[in-house]
């Protein structure tokens, strides 16, 4: 190794293991790390010290947690373990299964195929898709879905069998399916969340772009926004940073858990269907990107994925005056969840935050008012409501207090 090399290399090396402080807003609780590139990693000790507490009471086997501003990052940080049984500590480029994270993904193509006149939200998704023109109520009354009846789970499609959800190889054998589910209740009067809408809004996007749904999320917000580990289908040696999941026991021990989206198959596998409800995998920093580009109105580093107008109709209320889910206080905007009353696990936001969680306890939201993000990656499968997890709320508790 050249001279130069190896002092580059040794100033590197001790510049990893400096730590500093800095101050945000007065408030000495922001630390910092010099990484390997001699660029600043900040953390929130405070964010450190609660995730390590779920750690240990053995409520998650650990924790990513990143918070950004529209301009930089403000926090990024791990705790616990991506592998309990060989007590691998986890970092913070490992990838997690993001479940529902994937649906605000959804929700942006609609929106880009929308912008570009392709699409309408509140058309009959009768019009781009012929075979769900005999959905119907229970009664045999036609029942008119809109695709913003998709987006806001308002649709009232059934679920298929438990057998059958993914067990399609492709979207357009799904929607062949789906084209025969019942409607349980008029679209538009109530709602009812639902995997098939947001996965029939995929089909759509496949019918009208003409390309398959992960190929066009791939080529119209991952690869130009440099998201290079999200996606349906993960290459070997990114099964290799892919964090275990695990359930928590009636003991109080956490034990491995199967990813109940993949039906058995592997993460490698590419005969499934993308699932535009869930199917996704990604990092802390991937997501992050995506949530940026929402704060920016639709831009991050001089690529632009969506309008300001675009965004601002993504992420408006929806659903009309129907009670939504999962907690308290919110409502729906285009494939995702909207802060109407701050509250409970969403105090620390602004009215009009949004974002989404995922069943394995991932979350992600978006404060346009305070300028921030906020993203949680961790795999635990059986939290009896994940998006109003303890995990959740002591993250964005204590990210709020320091920031």
């Amino acid at each position: 190794m050249p001279l130069l090399n190896r002092r580059t290399v040794a100033k590197q090396l001790v510049l990893a293991g400096i730590a500093s402080r800095c101050t945000l807003s007065g408030d000495h609780s922001v630390s910092s790390l010099f990484a390997s590139d001699n660029s600043l990693v900040p953390h929130i000790p405070s964010v450190r010290e609660a995730m390590e507490g779920f750690v240990k009471a053995k409520e998650i086997p650990g924790a990513v947690t990143l918070v950004a501003s529209s301009e930089k990052l403000l926090h990024l940080d791990a705790s616990g373990y991506s592998d309990l049984g060989s007590g691998k500590a986890l970092q913070t480029s490992d990838i997690f299964w993001i479940a529902s994270m994937t649906k605000p993904m959804t929700g942006v193509c609609v929106m880009m195929l929308v912008e570009a006149g392709k699409l309408r939200l509140d058309a009959p998704i009768s019009e781009y898709l012929p075979e769900m023109k005999n959905l119907a109520l229970n009664d045999g009354t036609p029942a008119r879905i809109t695709l913003k009846h998709l987006l806001t789970h308002t649709s009232g499609m059934a679920e298929l069998p438990a057998g059958e959800a993914y067990s399609s190889k492709n979207l357009k054998e799904a929607a062949a399916r789906y084209a025969k589910v019942k409607v349980l209740f008029e679209p538009g009067s109530k709602w009812q969340y639902s995997q098939t809408s947001i996965n029939t809004a995929a089909c759509i996007v496949e019918a009208v772009s003409g390309k398959p749904f992960d190929v066009f999320l791939e080529e119209k917000i991952c690869k130009p926004l440099g998201m290079k580990d999200t996606s349906f289908y993960l290459s070997e040696s990114q099964v290799q940073r892919l964090a275990k999941s695990y359930r928590r026991t009636e003991q109080g021990e956490l034990v491995e858990a199967a990813i109940g989206l993949l039906g058995g198959k592997k993460p490698t596998d590419r005969d499934r269907m993308p699932a535009a409800n869930g199917g996704l995998f990604s990092t802390a920093e991937d997501y992050a990107r995506f949530a940026r580009m929402l704060l920016r109105k639709g831009e991050l580093e001089g690529v632009r994925i969506l309008s300001p107008e675009s965004v601002a109709t993504f992420s408006a209320p929806s659903a009309g005056d129907v009670v939504t889910g999962f907690t308290p206080g919110n409502t729906w905007g285009i494939g995702c969840c909207i802060v109407r009353e701050p509250q409970g696990v969403s105090k620390d936001l602004s009215p009009g935050s949004y974002g989404h969680g995922g069943a394995y306890g991932t979350q992600a939201w978006i404060d346009p008012v305070k300028d921030r993000c906020f993203v949680l990656m961790t795999q635990r499968a059986n939290f009896p409501n994940s998006d109003a997890s303890d995990v959740r709320k002591a993250f964005q508790e204590k990210a709020a207090q320091a920031l």
